[in-house]
């Protein structure tokens, strides 16, 4: 993250809600949070979302659960590649997305790490965020 910007030139990234929502302990406050922060829970919070979830913004979210129990290979790889760039190109307009890997990081449990790099739009500073994608969702019951 690049420290030699002043808070008042962070302004542009933002700030909003935590995700999860959560409260200070002290003054039970609304924690919110701000900057590089604020975006990395925006990604996370696109990331996490289905289609539809959202009534009033259908189209908010990157619907990769549509994955779970897909076969993995290389055909899975570009399938969700393709639909993160998408889901970051029509969600979050303060970052422009310069590369996505996606590795199966662990076969057995169905776990994928999806890499974005990505620069903010005003600054063109370099930051990337690992997503981990749990392909065989369940629980143990």
């Amino acid at each position: 993250m690049d420290n030699s910007l002043t808070n008042r030139q962070k302004e542009f990234l933002g700030s909003g809600w935590s995700f999860p929502v959560t409260f200070s302990v002290g003054n039970h406050q609304l924690v919110l949070t701000r900057y590089e922060k604020n975006i990395e829970d925006s990604i996370d919070v696109i990331m996490q979302t289905k289609f539809g979830e959202r009534p009033l913004a259908s189209e908010f979210g990157s619907g990769l659960q549509q994955y779970f129990f897909k076969k993995m290979d290389e055909t899975l790889k570009g399938e969700i590649k393709k639909t993160v760039e998408t889901a970051l190109l029509d969600n979050e307009p303060r970052i422009t997305v310069l590369n996505i890997a996606v590795v199966f990081a662990d076969m057995l449990a169905g776990r994928i790490e999806i890499t974005i790099d990505y620069e903010y739009n005003q600054t063109n500073t370099r930051h990337n965020y690992v997503y981990p994608f749990y392909i065989k969702e369940g629980t143990n019951l």
